[in-house]
């Protein structure tokens, strides 16, 4: 049956004329309901929400309508509608591959719920930095035309540090009242490991919070999680999400894929992609879109009508020396 929190997201959707929000929270109702062994109403529900849809001649695929973050969590929360779709971005197969599966039980989560099983809705990403796990994140909200809230976790710490696990509650409660992608970005900064001697009581006390809403939570957003530095965090993390999706950097066929993706409207010359394949490894995908665009600029700019090799080969080799050890 709805839980009080729903009960007054209910109302207070249909008080502001939030239809999106409201045919939300009532699934999450009927969600709710058929897992409790209640299938006759939750059915019900669900008709009755499909019937109202088509009464108004709303589609169940309008974008929920994005509420800006207010009282509390004003500075835990940004809110924003990404264009980016999966179609933008170029990554690993594998990644892809885990990806697409996470939107397609999205997409078809009532008819998971109706057979008792819930779709895959936690995901915690790692990998190195500008490996595309934050751009993942917008296009999952893109591809689900649902608002993206991202979620500062280390600046939540170091201002609200006798009071983050409060916060996290009203974040976690957020995810009941609105459905969206929720960002845990840096969540390393929350989820380190407890066992570490030179830890304080207090973080290891938000982190066992943290630990809790990650178990208790049955809203219907999709919450990703983002760390650069997976070998810090605590290994009850990892048992909290549905899928742990790791982003290597790019091999030499996604290299040049970020590069001609990224080029696709600028003249390309007789390309020695061997040699590009090359001088890209050890490159992350933002590098090696900066290396590209540095590229194009340097031939705009001197008057040449192609990109060739040696501006390629240049910009990456600078991307090198500007990284970091």
């Amino acid at each position: 049956m709805a839980t009080a929190e729903q009960l007054k997201a209910l109302v207070k959707s249909h008080a502001e004329g939030d239809d999106s929000r409201f045919y939300s929270i009532a699934l999450q109702v009927a969600a709710g309901a058929a897992r409790g062994g209640k299938n006759r109403f939750a059915q019900e529900m669900r008709d009755l929400v499909d019937s109202l849809r088509k009464s108004i001649g709303k589609s169940s695929t309008r974008p929920v309508p994005v509420a800006q973050p207010r009282g509390e969590l004003v500075g835990l929360l940004t809110a924003n509608y990404p264009s980016i779709r999966m179609c933008d971005i170029v990554l690993e197969p594998d990644v892809r591959q885990q990806l697409d599966r996470a939107l397609l039980e999205q997409r078809q989560q009532d008819r998971l719920t109706a057979k008792g099983f819930h779709p895959l809705r936690k995901l915690l990403l790692i990998g190195p930095p500008g490996t595309g796990k934050t751009m993942s994140a917008s296009a999952l909200a893109g591809e689900l035309q649902l608002p993206l809230f991202t979620i500062r976790l280390d600046g939540l710490i170091t201002k609200f540090m006798g009071e983050t696990a409060a916060k996290l509650r009203l974040v976690f409660d957020a995810l009941i009242q609105t459905r969206g992608v929720y960002l845990f970005d840096e969540v390393d900064a929350l989820g380190g490991e407890r066992a570490r001697s030179n830890d304080v009581g207090e973080i290891r006390r938000v982190l066992n919070s943290f630990l809790q809403f990650l178990e208790n939570d049955v809203s219907e957003s999709l919450l990703v999680a983002a760390t650069n530095h997976p070998q810090l965090l605590d290994r009850a993390m990892f048992r909290r999400f549905d899928s742990v999706i790791e982003y290597p950097l790019p091999t030499g066929a996604v290299a040049c894929e970020v590069i001609r993706n990224r080029l696709a409207g600028v003249v390309l010359g007789k390309i020695a992609w061997s040699k590009v394949k090359e001088v890209a490894s050890g490159l992350s995908h933002s590098e090696i879109t900066l290396a590209a665009e540095r590229a194009a600029k340097d031939t705009i700019l001197s008057g040449k009508s192609s990109i060739s090799t040696a501006n390629l080969v240049n910009a990456l080799k600078d991307r090198h020396t500007g990284s970091p050890p």
